[in-house]
């Protein structure tokens, strides 16, 4: 299977170990990986903050970037998200009904990553070991958009040494929202630390989710004690895709 990396720009620009550690994964279960230098931005950050029209040269972009691949794979539900709800209807109010088709072609083929492993290649385990106390935040566009239920989850649990502990009140926000966050700041605030508080109740030494962004919100809050609750000492964030790439050091 041809698989082409969405590396997104959250995780170019600051967390590359993120799309590296998807490649080792992929990579790891017997598969060929390509990164195309030719990809940008899948545009969702223009269409939500209603710059559809401006959009429409980064989907195009995708399509020609992607459509020659047997899957598309990204370590984001947010950017896969906008791929498989938004570009053909945006291509569809531009007038572009080629564009549209061929945009609902690649987003048949585009995952998540955590979906892409469970459903397209079958697979839970795939010979990580991480031990560590690990708490799972589901972010609400792989859970409301892509409806990943209980995927990453499933690939958590089959990860050895592992300490899962469930996170209380899980499918609540945590308040990142793309530019919520920063045109609502004081509810985005509010709910940050109602997340954190909750986070507090597992003693977790880490902070799992699939997506750099909300991690990046939620570490923000960590750093600077955005809880009234008590949280481990040694607790940080950490993408699904790291744990998953992480295995036992060597004696």
């Amino acid at each position: 299977m041809r698989i082409g990396l969405l590396i997104t720009c959250l995780v170019d620009g600051m967390f590359p170990d993120v799309a590296a550690d998807t490649v080792t994964v992929l990579r790891r279960l017997g598969h060929e990986v390509e990164v195309p230098l030719a990809q940008t931005c899948c545009g969702q950050m223009h269409i939500n903050t209603g710059y559809p029209r401006q959009a429409v040269p980064l989907i195009q972009r995708y399509v020609e970037t992607f459509g020659g691949y047997d899957a598309v794979v990204a370590p984001s539900g947010s950017c896969i998200g906008s791929v498989r709800h938004q570009h053909a209807e945006v291509a569809r109010q531009a007038g572009l009904e080629g564009l549209a088709r061929l945009a609902e072609y690649v987003a048949g083929r585009s995952y998540e990553l955590s979906e892409f492993l469970v459903d397209v290649l079958g697979v839970t385990d795939v010979g990580a070991s991480y031990p560590h106390r690990v708490t799972y935040h589901p972010t609400c566009h792989s859970l409301r958009l892509l409806r990943v239920g209980e995927k990453p989850l499933q690939l958590l649990r089959a990860v050895r040494e592992i300490d899962l502990v469930e996170l209380p009140d899980a499918e609540s926000c945590c308040g990142f929202g793309g530019t919520f966050a920063l045109k609502n700041a004081g509810v985005s605030a509010a709910m940050l630390a109602d997340k954190l508080d909750r986070v507090a109740e597992t003693d977790a030494t880490r902070l799992c989710a699939s997506d750099s962004s909300c991690l990046m919100h939620l570490g923000g809050g960590l750093s600077r004690g955005q809880t009234t609750g008590r949280l481990h000492s040694d607790l940080g964030t950490v993408h699904l895709a790291s744990i998953l790439a992480s295995t036992k050091e060597p004696a």
